[in-house]
């Protein structure tokens, strides 16, 4: 008995157990599920797969390579070289033998090196500093740009999901009226033709939600498309995303105003390398080898040669003005630029945040407006179930129900998107 009583515990255990992880396997596979759904997800995924942010994060790598590659070339660089020339005269035909010298051997090792000042070497270098700052500032203004058509294209779609259910809601509700409404007719409480017009409305809703469902699945397909997700599942229920409003940055500090900052930098930057290229320039060179016309004592012709070259600028046409005034020609389009940006962003989050608070003010009207319609009909139910209100009336208190709910629908994505649009400017 003891045994058999041992037996059933033990399988009661691994019940349990099994029954356990059952249930933990649903949690995680519905958790994944609704992580998938978030806009979170849609957000992360299109930043990663964007193939723009890519380009300017190995943009970022290339300009510390091409720092490294001035570096590089202020080593001394080393080549080898090797000429061989055999100029035949052919009775009496043939190249001049004092340019030729009819035969030349030449294998040699050189060494060049040129002198370059410090200020030279960190103006080139602070040159591709600056690039890669802009390559990396244009990253933060890519997620931006990503996730707001990525959110607001996310909204389009819950707002879809939105009218669906509530339409699915009201073809309960129809379907439950339908069948009191048919009884009623049977019973000569109402006309046939009051009883038509209802199933009239009744069509006309169902053929609302089969649009609504093609909708849906159209804008779920845009949404997948420009997160870069392949997926040709059955549309999923989308999560509310609870937008809410972000802590802006001021302007000063803000990515997008760092552009113009960093434009500013480069104009500096490109005025000193115009500078630059009127400096002396100092170059030495070295070789050792074989060089010989092996016309006389050619075993001898082992050598070496060294010297030193200097380049002065002295006139050039006025090159130097000239380039000095294309970049104050940049310079005022920068200025007149930042300046459009600060009073565009600042009427803009203005005009957004008047909108957002009309949009909650309309939103809470439509509310109450709901709640009143809502109560209205559960008292015509009550009278349709009797016969004491007219077909007509009922279905005019179901449209404006249908109107009402499909209104703040609109509002409520209207309101997230102007949320989306104003956190667009908090980086």
């Amino acid at each position: 008995m003891n045994a058999e009583f041992g037996k059933y515990n033990t399988w009661r255990k691994i019940v349990v157990l099994q029954t356990g992880f059952l249930l933990l396997s649903l949690m995680i596979v519905t958790k994944a599920r609704a992580q998938q759904n978030g806009l979170s997800y849609y957000l992360d995924i299109a930043v990663k797969n964007s193939p723009l942010i890519k380009d300017f994060q190995n943009q970022v790598l290339a300009f510390s390579l091409d720092s490294q590659l001035i570096r590089a070339n202020l080593r001394p660089q080393v080549s080898a070289n090797s000429n061989n020339l055999y100029a035949p005269i052919i009775n009496g035909y043939g190249y001049d033998e004092i340019i030729t010298n009819k035969t030349q051997v030449s294998g040699m090792l050189t060494v060049t090196k040129a002198f370059i000042s410090n200020r030279n070497i960190n103006t080139q270098i602070a040159g591709f500093q600056i690039q890669s700052q802009s390559a990396a500032n244009n990253i933060k203004l890519s997620e931006q740009d990503i996730k707001k058509s990525v959110t607001d294209q996310y909204l389009n779609t819950f707002g879809d999901w939105l009218q669906l259910q509530y339409n699915r809601e009201i073809n309960d509700l129809l379907a439950r009226e339908d069948t009191l409404l048919k009884k009623l007719t049977q019973g000569n409480v109402f006309k046939q033709s009051d009883y038509l017009s209802f199933t009239v409305t009744r069509q006309q809703q169902l053929l609302t939600t089969a649009e609504l469902e093609m909708q849906f699945a159209s804008d779920y397909g845009l949404l997948n498309y420009l997160a870069g997700i392949q997926d040709t599942t059955t549309p999923q229920q989308l999560e509310d995303p609870n937008l809410s409003l972000n802590t802006l940055p001021d302007y000063a500090t803000s990515a997008f105003y760092r552009q113009y900052v960093l434009d500013s930098l480069k104009i500096r930057n490109d005025r000193a390398l115009v500078d630059l290229n009127y400096k002396p320039k100092i170059n030495s060179f070295a070789d050792a080898g074989y060089n010989s016309s092996l016309a006389y004592m050619p075993y001898k012709n082992w050598g070496t040669s060294f010297g030193v070259s200097l380049t002065v600028p002295i006139y050039d046409g006025h090159q130097r003005k000239l380039q000095y005034q294309k970049l104050n020609l940049a310079e005022q389009t920068r200025q007149a630029q930042r300046d459009f940006f600060v009073n565009q962003r600042q009427q803009q989050l203005f005009q957004l945040i008047q909108q957002l608070r009309n949009t909650e003010k309309l939103i809470s009207n439509i509310n109450q407006q709901i709640r009143y319609t809502d109560t209205l009909i559960k008292v015509n139910e009550k009278l349709l179930a009797t016969g004491d209100i007219r077909v007509t009336d009922f279905i005019l208190a179901l449209t404006n129900y249908f109107n009402a709910r499909n209104l703040v629908t609109q509002n409520y994505i209207s309101r997230l998107k102007i949320i989306n649009q104003i956190n667009y400017w908090n980086r």
